[in-house]
């Protein structure tokens, strides 16, 4: 009869994420992740399989926490261009106050493209469920005649996210939050 396991894997993930979020992938070891989760390295991989497979769960534990705070924010009531201008600034805001930034943005910068096809797709598909939020707010914004109907979803979705984006970065490097939030209200003038 086996042992029971000592630890909890949720938990044990989202100690994982705070590491791999602090340190990045490359620079996180097996001994960080053991001090880290309080467990043997045997436990560690019979539980998770590999260091890689724990980042993707901590990853996507990171993904589906920004997901729900995002979708929150876009479908809570009142006028839709408002709750855009609350998720940006909320989405900026966490990278303002916690100097880590984004964990997406910092695995795109640093396994995306060529390196590593593999966790380049996730970060695509990150950055897709969340233009996709955005587009759902964007269509909203038209029939309700905040946004013009003329302009395309999928374009100002894109623009949106490519805005985004570029926030977390300038926010990650000591950008002012005045100026931060100039750019919202910018982006947001131009729809």
């Amino acid at each position: 009869m086996g042992r029971p396991k000592q630890f909890d894997p949720e938990a044990a993930v989202v100690q994982a994420m705070d590491v791999f979020w602090s340190k990045g992938y490359g620079a996180t070891t097996p001994q960080d992740l053991v001090v880290a989760l309080g467990i043997g390295k045997g436990s560690l991989y019979h539980a998770f399989g590999s260091k890689r497979a724990l980042f993707e769960k901590a990853l996507e534990r990171y993904r589906d926490d920004q997901a729900a705070g995002l979708i929150e924010l876009l479908e809570s009531p009142g006028p839709v261009k408002e709750r855009l201008r609350r998720a940006l600034e909320f989405l900026v805001e966490v990278n303002v106050v916690d100097p880590r930034g984004c964990m997406v943005v910092n695995t795109a910068a640093e396994l995306g493209g060529g390196g590593d096809p593999a966790m380049s797709e996730t970060v695509r598909n990150q950055f897709g469920r969340t233009r996709t939020a955005f587009r759902g707010a964007v269509e909203e914004a038209q029939r309700a005649g905040e946004i013009d109907r003329a302009r395309d979803p999928d374009a100002v979705s894109s623009m949106i996210l490519s805005t985004l984006l570029g926030l977390q970065v300038l926010a990650r490097a000591g950008e002012e939050r005045e100026r931060l939030n100039q750019v919202v209200d910018g982006l947001l003038d131009s729809l």
